[in-house]
């Protein structure tokens, strides 16, 4: 993978040793309903987060959301065995999967949610996040 991403630099220590905020959302339904839940989601910019992200529909879903994740400086993404550090801007979790992100949001605004698979934005797989 290319270079560091330098659009948004790492938040003080202090603000790292913060015990993370959970918020949780997940991609679809067991039934197969192509939805997040919830929605729409708010962070505060400057705290940290722990955003747990869960699949719990038959097929994988998207978590797409580039302007969001050029605003928010990730500190981890953990799935299984694995921790993934630097800039992410899309998860794909397959189904029954589950990831945790840890972020801290820095640049305030409303972004656009999706789930990027062909078919699913259409049938309404969209959400808000905002920083405030």
């Amino acid at each position: 993978m290319g270079g560091v991403d330098s659009a948004i630099a790492a938040p003080s220590g202090s603000v790292l040793k913060q015990a993370p905020t959970e918020a949780h959302i997940s991609l679809g339904s067991a039934s197969g309903e192509l939805k997040f839940f919830p929605g729409e989601l708010t962070f505060e910019a400057g705290k940290r987060y722990k955003l747990i992200l869960d699949n719990p529909s038959p097929e994988k879903h998207y978590f797409t959301a580039k302007d969001f994740a050029d605003g928010i400086w990730s500190q981890k993404v953990e799935a299984g065995n694995v921790e993934v550090k630097g800039a992410i801007h899309e998860l794909e979790l397959k189904p029954g999967a589950i990831a945790e992100w840890v972020f801290v949001p820095m640049k305030p605004g409303t972004y656009t949610l999706r789930c990027t698979i062909p078919g699913h934005t259409e049938a309404g797989m969209t959400g808000r996040l905002v920083i405030q």
